[in-house]
């Protein structure tokens, strides 16, 4: 039995650590995507904060500002409507326009989703450049994007998440099956071998050392990395499994209820609706509707969310009479709900604030070692060990 589980943790490892270092490579520089894209591309999305101001300080954009926005971009020809609105989060930053073109018919399903960002100067509401969001390059305004969808999809659509998805399980049968062929004799001598590493003059040696201990240091790690990673790609495979052993809010689109052609609400008024159901939270993203029956989503921060940045609270806004449909509160989630509410912030260290992001930073490293010390370890068991040498006979027969 422990041969057959060794068998499925080599192979298991052989055939997905590749993904599985780029993946982490990926994933230690992601951790500060905002501030490296910002680093890199300063013209596009930095302007000079308020007068009142200093740049970095938290900043709220009232609704009059997002109407404005709106208004500005609608009336150029070479915008119109965008399909979201990201807000300026803190003194210096820009107003980012999202704009999903339409699926082309036929579209291969690894072909990446192309999205159009346009940056907007939120004091003068001037145009400061674009990008498609999805579009593979080392430039540096397509850099950090593409690290991201080399971590999410691996530039290869929904294929690629597809692929990310089994990897994710892939990673959940290697750390289970590690602890199970980590695990030593309920001894004080053999557990302190098992988590320990020592040199010894053997390369070999101290990697399977290494591979060993290290291995049942991260496994928590790995668990949870593994869990949400397969989660994220493809919820349908984990959710009945979450449903099983907690309550989990129903999700799907929802459609207005206020009846068909009546007065349609602004992007101004959808934000009020957001923030007077939060007031104390900022008003990060504003979702238009695609269709004349669908509502506005507003994606909200709340303070004590564990999730950075937009935050992971969404008020559905019914867009003929501004009701607010729905709303995923994390801060007050239960069950289920809370439990994938965690996911995102512990997947990024966001939970644990910067020490959080450092330590994940440094943890996308783990893959790499543990891949190279696996490498190491079967190299050396696939090596024929060589029969030890006769000693002639110094008679010589006469």
């Amino acid at each position: 039995m422990k041969q057959l589980i060794r068998t499925v943790h080599l192979w298991t490892g052989l055939v997905f650590g590749a993904i599985l270092v780029v993946l982490g490579l990926t994933g230690s520089l992601l951790s500060w995507i905002h501030e490296l894209d910002s680093m890199l591309n300063p013209g596009l999305l930095q302007v000079a904060p308020p007068s009142t101001m200093r740049a970095g300080e938290p900043l709220r954009v009232d609704a009059a500002l997002v109407q404005a926005t709106t208004d500005a971009l609608v009336a150029d020809p070479r915008y119109g409507r965008p399909s979201m609105l990201e807000l300026p989060e803190r003194a210096g930053d820009v107003f980012v326009a999202w704009y999903r073109p339409a699926p082309a018919p036929g579209g291969a399903p690894w072909t990446m989703a192309v999205t159009r960002q346009v940056m907007v100067d939120p004091a003068t509401l001037a145009v400061l450049g674009e990008r498609n969001w999805g579009e593979a390059g080392l430039s540096r305004p397509l850099l950090m994007p593409t690290l991201f969808h080399i971590h999410r999809y691996l530039v290869a659509g929904d294929v690629g998440k597809t692929v990310i998805a089994v990897t994710g399980v892939s990673l959940l049968l290697m750390t289970l099956t590690g602890i199970v062929l980590w695990w030593p004799r309920m001894a004080r001598a053999a557990i302190w071998k098992a988590i320990t590493v020592r040199h010894g003059g053997s390369w070999p040696r101290f990697s399977f050392q290494l591979h060993r201990a290290g291995g049942f240091f991260a496994a928590p790690m790995l668990l949870v990395t593994a869990f949400s990673g397969v989660y994220f790609n493809a919820p349908d495979w984990v959710t009945p499994a979450i449903k099983a052993l907690s309550h989990v809010s129903p999700g799907g689109k929802l459609t207005n209820k206020s009846a068909a052609g009546g007065s349609r609400v602004s992007p101004a008024e959808a934000v009020a609706a957001a923030q007077a159901e939060f007031p104390d939270g900022r008003v990060s993203r504003l979702s238009f509707p695609a269709k004349p029956d669908q509502p506005f989503e507003a994606r909200v921060r709340q303070p004590g969310e564990l999730r950075l940045g937009p935050g992971a609270t969404r008020i559905s806004i019914d867009s003929g009479n501004g009701a607010v449909l729905r709303v995923i509160d994390p801060v007050r989630a239960k069950g289920g709900d809370k439990f994938i509410s965690w996911l995102f912030p512990l997947h990024t260290g966001e939970a644990f604030g910067t020490a959080g992001r450092v330590f994940i930073s440094l943890f996308g490293l783990v893959p790499l070692a543990f891949f190279v010390t696996g490498l190491v370890v079967w190299l050396k068991l696939r090596k024929p060990v060589k029969a030890p040498r006769r000693k002639q006979s110094a008679a010589v027969a006469a």
